[in-house]
């Protein structure tokens, strides 16, 4: 297992250097002279560098040939080479604290001009990353009036389509992380408890994922845990208020474990009491339909037909989904842990590959009730891996918070822990 606590010393120069190689390669496909990476995921994976400074303007520039530059703050730059470990000093700038957030000047203009100086002032095809949620435009129009002899175009999360297929030492790194998102979510059933606040709960959820597990060290997640609970369980993507657990409804959980900045995300529904009966039936449903999909995953087979197993089975019990079923997984920094490239959902004609890593979320939104349940994967040469090892049962707690597992009537089929072919 690889987990070093002290960051990414240990991780060869060659692994980066393979990376940024299968990144240029793809580069040249798309003619492009220069690529702009402004995605901190995209920024950790092709050199390293891991740090909270996202929030303000921070790029690195990696031409086809010759080596990457990397612009950031000059607070940030000072020290940009503990964490970008393949990066030489020499080629970490930092453009002026007097620049920061000011709306006369952005840290583009600085930037360009250095650019320029550096002799990238002529015609060159430049990618940048057009959907990334911290490349600004006032960066984009900072480069396009600064340097007008640039062709800019969208790369289309060029590097993002690199990382889609993991290396060994990725998955190792996965693995760990869903060893500690199997802990984060026990203890977050374990913390349920009727009348208990739901801050109190998600406290326990953060720590534990920052302690981590058997010697791994735990990171901090990309998204916040989030608790959609009550009728409010019926939509995704709320976090917590101090409001009091209640009892008989359903409480949705959705957390990730996190090593190094990769990502094994988990969803999984409990009731403090009693579930209600159209609870269960759709807790069946999707576990029945989750299961029959991952019977089907190996290489080769399309995202279309992972989606469709899915689809018919709880179509058969009379429900429906029409958002996607899961999407790939990785590096991971705020605002999300998704790699924006492939999505399970009709028509969606990607074929599987060994070492893709998914997160497969079932999450069934309904009037004022909802199920989630969900697994980190690994798409293996025969089938695939679970990185985690919760069950994947709706999950009832008794009114003196000791929890147990409530299995549905669905027959859900015997896959185990690890490969399943």
């Amino acid at each position: 297992m690889v987990h070093n606590p002290v960051g990414h010393r240990d991780l060869e120069i060659d692994e980066y250097a393979a990376r940024q190689q299968r990144v240029r390669q793809r580069m040249a496909n798309q003619a492009l002279d220069v690529l702009l990476v402004s995605d901190p995921a995209n920024l950790y994976y092709l050199t390293g560098y891991n740090a909270w400074s996202f929030y303000t303007a921070q790029i690195l520039v990696l031409p086809l040939e010759g080596a990457p530059l990397l612009y950031m703050r000059q607070m940030d730059a000072h020290g940009a080479h503990r964490t970008a470990i393949c990066m030489d000093e020499s080629n970490i700038h930092g453009y002026p604290e007097q620049i920061v957030h000011r709306p006369d000047i952005h840290p583009g203009d600085w930037i360009a001009k250095h650019l320029r100086d550096l002799g990238f002032g002529r015609n060159l095809r430049v990618g940048f990353e057009g959907d990334a949620h911290y490349f600004s435009v006032r960066m984009f129009m900072a480069l396009s009036a600064m340097l007008p002899e640039w062709q800019l175009q969208e790369s289309r999360e060029l590097v993002n389509w690199v990382r889609l297929v993991k290396s060994p030492y990725e998955i190792e790194l996965m693995r760990a992380a869903g060893k500690v998102c199997s802990t984060v979510m026990r203890t977050a059933l374990q913390a349920l408890g009727p009348g208990r606040p739901q801050n109190e709960v998600a406290a326990e959820i953060m720590a534990a994922q920052a302690r981590g597990v058997d010697g791994i060290a735990g990171d901090y997640a990309s998204i916040v845990p989030m608790l959609p609970t009550g009728e409010g369980a019926d939509t995704p993507h709320l976090t917590w208020t101090d409001d009091p657990l209640p009892v008989d409804s359903p409480i949705s959980i959705e957390l990730a474990g996190v090593h190094r900045r990769y990502h094994a995300p988990m969803a999984r529904t409990a009731v403090i009491g009693k579930p209600s009966s159209e609870l269960e039936q759709v807790a069946a449903a999707t576990i029945e339909g989750l299961e029959s999909a991952f019977s089907l995953v190996r290489p080769g087979i399309t995202i279309h037909e992972v989606t469709d197993r899915f689809t018919r089975v709880i179509k058969a019990a009379g429900f429906d989904k029409e958002s996607r079923l899961g999407y790939s997984i990785g590096v991971g920094f705020p605002p999300d842990w998704g790699e924006r490239t492939v999505s399970f959902r009709a028509g969606e004609h990607t074929e599987l590959q060994e070492n893709m890593t998914f997160h497969l979320i079932a999450g069934m939104w309904l009037d004022g009730y909802g199920f989630e349940v969900s697994e980190p994967i690994r798409v293996t040469a025969t089938g695939l891996e679970f990185f985690a090892d919760v069950p994947r049962e709706l999950t009832t707690i008794n009114t003196r918070s000791t929890p147990h597992v409530h299995r549905t009537t669905a027959q859900i089929p015997n896959i185990p822990l690890g490969l399943a072919g």
